[in-house]
């Protein structure tokens, strides 16, 4: 039912591609996952996810037990039949929103008290809890409850964090029921080496299916961040998928899959695609800059994509200063394909032998200076 390969490896780094097997169906790896926070990607029909060479969707637990409810889910045949989607799906536990929604929760040992977004009443997320409601949900992969801290917090903080997470990991295994849900830990532990591997040892010894790294991307560095992903990234076990969470610069993902790791997620492609950013192999193009006013030509001339194939710089500007719905959909199609091409681009250098060049000429490249918006979600 699950299986994880590497079958190709770089000779000169960490990178690998393979396989992940779920029982909704085949992941490539290195994957990129689009976000469908509250099970659809803004936008975006399942079978245009399909179209863009999506294999693998992530959904969020916090949003989605506060709306529609994990029962009515479960009721109406999991998430896979509620939202659409057949294929493989990721849930994330909600442990990012214990540091995105700080001024909305109370944290103590037992789990996280959060405000709801949605109508203000109290949503108190305990290990257990994270655990019953992505069982109800029916997703392929579930995340164990973590605790997310920012960038800045301070030693005191930063201890009290891994700690929470190593306690609510081992509730989170034994609460989880069922056998068809591949339970993954989150190592934390900031841009301390020392708190990461401790984090990271203690997980290894109660033996999760897979493992990811939480805690990046929240206002460090990059820099910073490669850093800790280049001896972290391989010391991950090596049987066993590698999830970086919430991290999706081109260059980052680029840099992160030369560390080893195989598989991502981000909202940026479709939140920039929505206020009219487009990734392209020339670097970005910001749609509602006046001098695309009379350009005639496809958003990106190399990319085989719906909206490069049929519309206009031009026409694509128009939509977004008109406000027509089309202008975001058009270019979330776009970014998404841009980064399943990506993915596939690596992927192919890995089994070619290639990755190394590969990556010194894509660190070279436009795309490689890219500053869009954030990557995580809310």
């Amino acid at each position: 039912m699950f299986s994880f390969r590497a079958t190709d490896t770089c000779t000169t780094t960490a990178a690998r591609a393979g396989w992940l097997s779920t029982p909704h169906g085949l992941v490539q790896t290195p994957a990129f996952m689009p976000v469908g926070t509250r099970g659809a990607v803004k936008g975006i029909t399942a079978r245009q996810l399909r179209e863009v060479g999506t294999e693998i969707l992530l959904c969020n637990t916090y949003h989605l037990a506060l709306r529609p409810g994990e029962k009515l889910v479960e009721r109406l045949g999991s998430l896979h039949r509620f939202t659409g989607w057949d294929g493989p799906i990721l849930t994330d536990s909600g442990g990012f929103q214990v540091f995105s929604l700080d001024e909305l929760r109370k944290l103590d040992d037992t789990g996280v008290m959060f405000r709801s977004t949605v109508d203000g009443s109290w949503l108190h997320l305990t290990p257990e809890r994270a655990i019953q409601i992505q069982n109800s949900l029916g997703a392929d992969i579930i995340m164990v409850l973590d605790v997310c801290p920012p960038a800045h917090a301070d030693t005191p903080q930063m201890l009290q964090a891994v700690r929470r997470t190593l306690l609510w990991a081992e509730k989170c295994r034994e609460a989880h029921r069922r056998p068809d849900q591949w339970l993954f830990a989150i190592v934390q532990g900031g841009l301390d080496e020392n708190l990461r591997y401790e984090c990271l040892q203690q997980l290894i010894a109660l033996d999760f299916p897979g493992y990811a790294i939480g805690g990046l991307s929240v206002g460090e560095p990059p820099p910073q961040m490669h850093r800790i992903l280049q001896w972290l990234g391989p010391a991950l076990p090596a049987a066993k998928p590698r999830y970086l969470m919430g991290v999706g610069r081109p260059i980052d993902i680029a840099e992160a899959v030369a560390c080893g790791i195989d598989m991502f997620d981000c909202v940026m492609p479709t939140r920039n695609g929505r206020n009219g950013y487009a990734f392209t192999s020339g670097g970005p193009v910001r749609l509602r800059n006046s001098r695309w006013t009379l350009a005639d030509e496809p958003l990106d001339p190399a990319c085989g994509c719906y909206t490069c194939s049929r519309f206009s710089k031009a026409y694509l500007r128009h939509l977004f200063v008109a406000e027509e719905m089309l202008g975001p959909i058009l270019v979330s199609l776009h970014n998404l394909y841009y980064y399943q091409e990506f993915m596939a681009r690596m992927r192919q250098a890995i089994r070619s032998g290639c990755f190394a060049t590969w990556l010194e000429g894509f660190r070279r490249s436009p795309v490689a200076r890219e500053v869009p918006n954030g990557d995580h979600e809310a």
